[in-house]
């Protein structure tokens, strides 16, 4: 065993499966039997049996299959290739094939409709879900996804998003996990079998390089074949190789000048190389061609029917004229039916999915305890946390988001929680009457409409907390009604909006203070808003976003100077195409403001009054949000002034970043502490004031280097040049880049800091086949019980191979009691030495040096390994 910081002169010889060059394309029965088994000399002999069995299953599911694909000619089988609307999948009674449900999930499951009295569980997003470096939580979550799914009717999540974090501008940074494939892949892994040990499809998404949404419909990105297959293709690969999802989405991005739905990644290296046996299901929209899509490897484009849908009778047509083989068409239709069998949509092929509909964990404890879990304390000087309520009397809770939250990012991420707790109402409960917690907002942020609740406004016609809500057919008369408990209104596949052509939103709004009100409408189409019979909005709302109606509509609003204790009868109409697949808007009132610099200088005079000012800071739904970048990485508004000013006024001053991605921390080194939330699902409050009085750790871990300044060379754009996006960086990516520019961050990769201490005594290595075994030996120096990430990097000093400066290898945590000493193991697999080449991966025989510590910046341990050829 060779010592921590020492030397091991030993070599280890590269296993036969390591020096093999090249792999040959499986049959689709060893797909199923290699993708879903476990390495055989595995000491857990009745896993190993019952997977045989599961695989003997799969095979003869597959004879079962070919049986129905027989019994369907050409045109059934083009059919079942399109969606039969937006988020169903088409039936074929033929073989007693239902519809299939797909759905959104990366953060919950929305379900089939966007509706409050539908809600759904609001996971904390997927970078704090990484930043937890937890895979049992992780996986735990997943199987309450699946329940979620089950009860809502849903087979297959839309998600993980496994792109990586390659630029802290990028929208959608809180939907995906790491800037780091290896974690990426790992807590994605996690997900998936959580979901799908229910019974519930995962899809892995976007395949791939769709780590941007600048241009996103059309950017062509170009990077060396090493960077695709090392980097980008890394996660999907951990994922498929670990288990396997059984969905995959192709997105709307091309890489090296080639569309995704149509590009040969989709078949090698996923299917022939990987042994995925799953279905590829194009991203909304992106299925560009008949033929080009038709010939590669997609198996099914959504949404559809519809007149822009590529396939259908196209597709029948180009298969007839030889243009598009039959064959492909049966290998689509082969991969659809196997997800349904696995889904328990095509009954007879497969048992049934495991757990009744509904079973799961509770979902608020879960949430809670994953919301603390990903919190990452960036810094803490020790005098103001954890908090005494036996010591305090008055503490101070300010800034923009902590009474109005952001819990979840924008767009297709995006659910209807049953509640959210915010950290003001979390903080208040748990201190309890004997602490005095005032509050004031700082800094003033939001400037898209807030659509009204069913607090502000009630029906028309029975009082009624909610809006009444009608939907018009082609000749005016009322085909449906309903009262709804909020502005933010959105249909997709509803049979009612099928039938109509307008839908009108009537509700008497309750104001409550003297001022100017902003009054509006966000939507696409055409709109008429009425104040107490006055228009207010009259006119034809667009956008070029094919989703952008969803994501970021356009809006149309008037300025009503109102007085409090005044009624205002609002009635919206909203007209639109017949046979739209669906429509949505949202009836918004932003209410009055005092004047910034008052609420500032009051927000700091109750920082004065008080023992602990908790300052609760953040983004809004301009910025981490689908469709589109952010371009800058500062808080917005006076964020910023506001925090100066308040830990001026008092040291213990306590700042709650509740960002999905990274911000700019100029006042970093003047506060007390700094706890990153980042968008923590409805348990936020909860959770907060959990972490805040010290009954459990921060768990967090960057999943991502925290950037000081924007102009570090290493932070990377995201804007295409000429319609094309290059990445420089190659292998360069994240932690790597920095390491490699010799940039310093704000905070590293992996840091996190806890309620306690650790020292790092000893490391030891042995050789495990090809892999190796790192045993850590760490002790709690502190006087409180602790948990740490323990995070495994490997070197090369020498060589003529490019490789990064450290590359994450391996990760594992370690708990221990107050002066206890644990030793905990570490795998280093020998893939982790590996690096690609277009005949496969191989490894650099030489020395190679193993780094352990608690963040990529901090590794006390090192031990040499020897590898030769």
């Amino acid at each position: 065993m060779s010592q921590a910081n020492g030397h091991d002169d030993r070599t280890f010889p590269l296993s036969s499966a390591e020096e093999a060059s090249g792999a040959s394309e499986p049959s689709e029965t060893h797909l199923l039997e290699t993708t879903h088994m476990p390495d055989p000399r595995a000491p857990d002999a009745l896993a190993h049996t019952r997977v045989r069995a599961r695989a003997f299953a799969l095979t003869r599911a597959l004879e079962r299959i070919e049986t129905a694909l027989a019994r369907l000619d050409l045109e059934q089988k083009v059919r079942l290739l399109t969606g039969s609307g937006f988020w169903r999948t088409a039936a074929e009674p033929a073989i007693g094939l239902r519809e299939m449900v797909l759905c959104d999930g990366p953060a919950g499951v929305r379900g089939e409709r966007f509706d409050e009295r539908e809600p759904s569980a609001s996971l904390p997003c997927p970078t704090a879900l990484a930043a937890s470096w937890d895979e049992d939580l992780v996986e735990r979550l997943g199987a309450l996804l699946a329940a979620e799914a089950r009860a809502k009717g849903v087979d297959v999540v839309l998600g993980p998003t496994v792109n990586l974090q390659r630029s802290p501008y990028a929208g959608r940074h809180f939907e995906c996990y790491s800037e780091d494939p290896l974690l990426a892949g790992r807590i994605g892994a996690a997900l998936v079998r959580g979901i799908q040990a229910g019974g519930v499809a995962a899809t892995v998404k976007h395949y791939t390089a769709n780590d941007s949404e600048t241009e996103r419909y059309s950017v062509d990105v170009r990077m060396s074949e090493r960077a695709l297959h090392e980097v980008h293709l890394a996660p999907f690969e951990e994922i498929v190789r670990a288990g396997g999802a059984w969905a995959l989405m192709a997105a709307y991005n091309s890489v090296d000048g080639v569309t995704m739905t149509e590009h040969p990644l989709l078949e090698t290296p996923l299917r022939t190389e990987w042994g995925f046996d799953g279905l590829v299901v194009s991203d909304w929209f992106a299925t560009r061609s008949t033929e080009g899509a038709g010939r590669a490897g997609l198996d099914l484009a959504m949404p559809g029917p519809g007149p822009d849908a590529p396939w259908g009778a196209a597709l029948v047509a180009a298969v007839r004229a030889g243009r598009v083989p039959e064959e492909a068409v049966d290998r689509k239709v082969r991969h659809l039916l196997l997800l349904a069998a696995r889904v328990g949509a095509l009954p007879g092929v497969l048992p049934a999915p495991a757990g009744p509909v509904g079973a799961g964990p509770d979902p608020a404890a879960l949430l809670r305890e994953a919301a603390a879990a990903g919190t990452v304390l960036l810094r803490d000087t020790g005098t103001a946390l954890p908090l005494d309520p036996g010591t305090l009397r008055r503490v101070a809770v300010l800034g923009p988001n902590a009474d109005a939250p952001r819990i979840q990012g924008g767009g297709s991420a995006t659910v209807i929680p049953p509640y959210a707790i915010s950290p003001l109402a979390g903080l208040r409960a748990a201190l309890g009457p004997q602490v005095e917690v005032t509050h004031a907002v700082g800094a003033r942020i939001r400037h898209r409409l807030p659509p009204v609740t069913a607090a502000d406004v009630c029906d028309p016609k029975t009082g009624e907390p909610g809006l009444r809500v009608r939907f018009l057919g082609p000749d005016g008369s009322v085909l449906h009604e309903e009262l709804r408990g909020g502005g933010r209104l959105l249909w997709l596949d509803d049979p009612i909006v099928a039938r109509a052509t307008a839908i009108e939103a009537s509700g008497v709004l309750a104001v409550r203070e003297d001022g100017p009100h902003r009054i509006g409408v966000a939507g696409v189409g055409r709109f008429r808003l009425l104040a107490d019979g006055i228009p207010v909005v009259d006119d034809d709302l667009a956008t070029d976003d094919p989703l952008g109606g969803i994501l970021t509509p356009p809006e149309g609003w008037a300025v009503l100077d109102l007085k409090a204790d005044q009624r205002l009868d609002l009635h919206l109409r909203h007209d639109f195409a017949a046979d739209r697949p669906g429509t949505g808007f949202v009836l918004g009132v932003d209410r009055p403001m005092g004047a910034e610099d008052d609420e500032l200088a009051r927000a700091v005079a109750l920082a004065a009054q008080s023992e602990v000012a908790v300052v609760v800071v953040g983004s809004t739904e301009e910025s981490d949000s689908e469709g589109r970048d952010r371009e800058t990485l500062s808080l917005p508004g006076r964020q910023d002034e506001l925090i100066h000013r308040v830990a001026a006024a008092n040291p213990n001053t306590v700042v709650v970043v509740n960002s999905g991605s990274p911000v700019l921390l100029p006042w970093r080194d003047e506060v007390a502490a700094i706890l990153v939330s980042w968008f923590p699902g409805q348990e936020f409050g909860a959770a907060l004031a959990d972490v805040l009085l010290g009954e459990v750790e921060p768990g967090g871990r960057l999943p991502m280097t925290w950037p000081a300044t924007e102009s570090d060379p290493a932070i990377l754009s995201t804007v295409p040049v000429a319609g094309r996006l290059d990445y420089t960086e190659g292998i360069h990516i994240g932690h790597r880049g920095w390491l490699r520019a010799g940039s310093t961050p704000a905070y590293p990769f992996g840091h996190g800091l806890g309620w306690t201490t650790w020292d790092y005594p000893a490391l030891e290595t042995a050789a495990a086949g090809g892999d190796f075994i790192a045993d850590v030996t760490v002790r709690n120096t502190g006087e409180r019980p602790g948990r740490q990430v323990l995070q495994a990097y490997l070197s090369r000093r020498d060589g003529t191979i490019e490789r990064p400066i450290i590359r994450l290898a391996a990760h594992t945590t370690v708990s221990a009691l107050p002066g206890k000493e644990v030793t905990t193991r570490i795998h280093i697999p020998a893939k982790a030495f590996q690096h690609w080449t277009p005949e496969g991966p191989q490894t650099e025989p030489g020395t190679y040096v193993l780094h352990v510590g608690p963040s990529s910046a901090d590794l006390p341990l090192t031990a040499t390994l020897n590898i030769r050829a």
